[in-house]
């Protein structure tokens, strides 16, 4: 069946209801956005699946959330009645239709005899994700697309332990999924079987989950003395964050200004681009009113407030916005060190993050004695190691973070929170307010403890049904004829994620990487430094990441442009 033929058959199908038909008869006559919408099906990964808002097979919209639904409840089904009871949670974010969408994953379910746990309003990603492991559920959804741009929505699954679900499972929904042809024929709910079934999350969730974050608290001398002076200033973007961060900040004596017009729930999110607090544009406004009021910190979520960005004064006493990276590092020096200074640092600490976040971590874990270990990009793989190690006991989990702007401390939940990373970094603030020092002054005084690194990402984007073909056949060449050297900076080990092979340059000499499988390649640079190329999960863009080790900014930043003019001649794209 061609695409125009399912196309035609959507439209004729007396089940579709009016919103679906009047959109899908305004693109009649555009083939190639019929092609786009029915020549693929959305794709359901291990991040779960993510597309632009409208109707079709490649679409995100209420049928194809409901056959994903129904995928879930036939894998829940299969562990039997304890399992249905368990019941699944629920929430969503600010983003068009996520409530909408919330709903009819809670009626499929509520369907097949499974109890659905749904916030009655939006809340982010790591209550979500406590909330599974509080209500001892087998799963969660969240309908979220997190900092996408406002015409994409997603649909994430969590396991009962609270992190995206394993790809072991995954493998086992998608299969159920993918059995279900007849994507309009979902069954529907009785009006009992709603009652029954779907019910509101108890509020003593959200009172567990802040009374959780402040047992995480590391510096409440220095709040107490600086706390009540410390002028913040907090914008959520339009997301699910007001609440939860500004309850946090209030609960361990911290007041933050907000951005007023940054607070209604606007899935437009007509204030910014793009919702992403990793870049300075988002956190505009944020920054205007600190200028303004003379706020020393900015803060800023995403839509599912997993992400936070940051800018503090620099020494010209201007705003700048950390990066990721720099983030990462601060709140890793920190937790470290205040661990350290109240003997609270266990013996066998374990960091985790992903490859491409930057080498700074290791010369800091170093430092103090403490392990680190690098896993794949995805959050999920940081929440698999919390559960290996309660397991194991093998290590004791203290801080995991991302270049995206991602972080946790704490296993309350298993993915990045800006909620308790926000109280970390205010906290981290008023400690070294206490100190007679900013927060820009110790990052670069870890630069001058550590070394320089400048760590920086490009996003180059495809487009079309063959977008992510496209991408990995660029990675797979890439594989085939490895990069000896990127101008003066020569090429001492090769990692091919997808053998989970690494290759040393000068010997041939192969190792196990001991990683999960990824289509990605990583050179390690002789001088320490790395470039990685990987093809995003989420959305359709080839990502590369350079981490430049040297002696002073100036350097790298020379050194930087030279490694990326090299791999914009090896790519050809």
């Amino acid at each position: 069946m061609t695409y125009s033929d399912i196309y035609e058959k959507w439209l004729a199908d007396k089940r579709l209801n009016a919103e679906a038909k009047a959109e899908l008869k305004a693109i009649k006559d555009d083939a190639e956005e019929i092609e786009y919408r029915f020549g693929a099906e959305l794709e359901f990964g291990t991040a779960g699946m993510r597309g632009i808002i409208g109707y079709g097979t490649n679409m995100m919209n209420v049928y194809t959330v409901r056959r994903a639904t129904q995928g879930l409840a036939e894998f829940i089904k299969k562990q039997g009645e304890q399992a249905m009871a368990r019941g699944v949670a629920i929430s969503y974010d600010t983003r068009l239709k996520s409530d909408e969408f919330a709903s009819a994953a809670a009626e499929i379910l509520a369907a097949n005899g499974i109890n659905a746990y749904k916030f009655t309003d939006v809340h982010p990603v790591p209550m979500l994700s406590f909330a599974v492991r509080e209500m001892k559920a087998v799963a969660g959804i969240m309908i979220t697309a997190s900092h996408n741009p406002k015409q994409y929505n997603g649909y994430k699954v969590y396991g009962e332990d609270g992190a995206q679900m394993s790809p072991q499972d995954t493998a086992v929904v998608v299969e159920e999924i993918n059995k279900i042809t007849d994507y309009l024929g979902a069954p529907s709910p009785t009006i009992e079987q709603v009652k029954k079934f779907v019910k509101p999350m108890p509020a003593k969730v959200d009172k567990k989950y802040y009374k959780e974050l402040k047992k995480l608290t590391l510096s409440k001398k220095a709040v107490k003395k600086c706390g009540k002076d410390l002028k913040l200033v907090y914008t959520p973007v339009h997301g699910s964050g007001y609440v939860p961060v500004t309850t946090i900040l209030k609960k361990i004596g911290i007041s933050a200004t907000v951005v007023a017009e940054q607070t209604a729930k606007d899935s437009e999110f007509s204030t910014v681009e793009v919702p992403n607090p990793e870049f300075k544009e988002t956190l505009s406004m944020g920054i205007a009113l600190a200028d303004k009021i003379g706020a020393t910190v900015v803060f800023g979520t995403d839509p599912d407030s997993d992400r936070l960005g940051v800018a503090v004064k620099n020494k010209e006493g201007e705003f700048e916005a950390l990066s990721g990276n720099q983030v990462g590092i601060l709140l890793l020096d920190y937790v470290l060190t205040r661990l350290k200074d109240d003997a609270a640092l266990p013996k066998n600490a374990a960091v985790v993050k992903s490859f491409v976040t930057t080498g700074m971590a290791r010369p800091i874990c170093h430092k103090y004695g403490v392990t680190l270990f690098e896993t794949p990009v995805g959050f999920k793989f940081i929440g698999e190691k919390i559960k290996e190690w309660e397991a194991d006991r093998s290590h004791t989990y203290v801080f995991g973070f991302e270049e995206s702007c991602g972080y946790l401390r704490g296993t309350h939940a298993r993915d990045k929170d800006a909620v308790v990373a926000s109280m970390l970094c205010a906290e981290m603030v008023c400690y070294y307010a206490s100190l007679g020092k900013t927060v820009y002054q110790r990052l670069q005084e870890i630069y001058s403890e550590d070394g320089y690194v400048l760590d920086c990402n490009v996003s180059i984007p495809f487009k079309g049904l063959n977008a992510m073909k496209q991408m990995n056949a660029v990675v797979d060449s890439l594989k085939a004829d490895p990069a000896k050297e990127f101008d003066i900076y020569k090429v001492s080990a090769v990692r091919d994620y997808s053998r989970n092979v690494k290759t040393d340059v000068a010997t041939g000499a192969t190792s196990e990487i001991g990683s999960p499988l990824c289509n990605c390649v990583y050179y390690e640079l002789e001088n320490g430094s790395f470039i990685c190329v990987r093809p995003s999960g989420t959305e359709p863009k080839l990502k590369i990441y350079y981490s430049v080790k040297s002696r002073n900014k100036t350097e790298a930043e020379d050194a930087l442009r030279k490694m990326q003019s090299a791999m914009e001649k090896l790519l050809k794209v």
